[in-house]
């Protein structure tokens, strides 16, 4: 079965400051060298989080080495002030904020990019070693497919069935991508191809964030309705207790990045937590408890 597109909803994210690429030709200007980039990242952030997954996947750690942030920036318009330096070096009178995920180059001591997703393609691109590909050939329509169906479908849907009032349309629409990768997922492992790919790692944090954020905006029959995948959750189950997954799953911070920055109201299905994260989390082997 494939995942069509949800062409009907905007999408709402910020266009990122700085998207450049790695490359593997020197002229490029970013050309591909073990060491040479740092990854700055906050994984109570979703795009965070889901570099940190992919990054663990590829066993980047000597390769492409991370800085972690503090789950809550420590500036009041939301920048990290570890990374001021960086955004400064980077635009001449950068006056935006700082914030992550970044994607820097060691070497000239700027930014090459804060998009997550050409991030993600960036590493696996150029520096997995072809054990795991995370974007493997042929799997590129599909994989973005996913992508926008997390997007649109799941998170911006979300978000709006959890404003005040609720939004019936938007309450549907989410249980509709819902229900599509409820029956996509039914008797295979993954979403694309019989392995891990990208896919997952999206749909995971997309799963992540529905449970531990949104669901404080949703009333309790809407949660329960959204707990109804059981096919769903036990495949969120059982990547958190993955190593790559679980290690980076952090719940308290993804709690006081909510709490710091939502003005919205909670409603009663705050109180129904679809998962035990930490449960399972603690579950992968060499996963310590945060």
């Amino acid at each position: 079965m494939s995942i069509t597109p949800l062409a009907a909803v905007p999408s709402v994210r910020t266009a990122p400051a700085f998207r450049g690429r790695i490359g593997r030709d020197a002229r490029s200007g970013h050309y591909a060298v073990p060491r040479r980039y740092r990854l700055h990242l906050s994984t109570a952030c979703p795009d965070g989080l889901r570099i940190a997954v992919g990054h663990g996947l590829l066993a980047l750690d000597d390769c492409c080495p991370v800085t972690y942030l503090p789950a809550v920036p420590d500036c009041p318009d939301g920048s990290h002030a570890a990374l001021r330096p960086l955004y400064e070096a980077s635009a001449h009178h950068y006056s935006g904020p700082a914030l992550a995920p970044v994607l820097s180059d060691d070497w000239s001591g700027r930014i090459v990019s804060t998009h997550s997703r050409d991030i993600l393609r960036d590493l696996d691109r150029h520096f997995a070693d072809g054990a795991t590909r995370l974007y493997p050939g042929g799997a590129e329509a599909e994989i973005e497919a996913v992508e926008r169906l997390c997007a649109e479908g799941i998170e911006q849907a979300a978000q709006r069935a959890g404003r005040e009032g609720g939004d019936p349309q938007a309450l549907a629409m989410l249980l509709a991508s819902l229900d599509a990768l409820e029956l996509r997922l039914t008797g295979v492992e993954f979403l694309v191809g019989g392995q891990l790919t990208a896919a997952d790692v999206e749909l995971w944090v997309t799963l992540v964030q529905l449970d531990t954020v949104h669901r404080n905006h949703l009333d309790a029959a809407a949660v329960h309705a959204i707990a109804g995948h059981p096919v769903l959750w036990a495949y969120a189950r059982r990547l958190a207790a993955h190593p790559a997954f679980g290690a980076h799953l952090d719940l308290d911070g993804i709690a006081r990045r909510h709490h710091g920055r939502c003005q919205g109201l909670e409603a009663a299905g705050a109180a129904v937590q679809i998962l035990d994260w930490a449960g399972h989390a603690a579950d992968a082997p060499g996963v310590p408890r945060r």
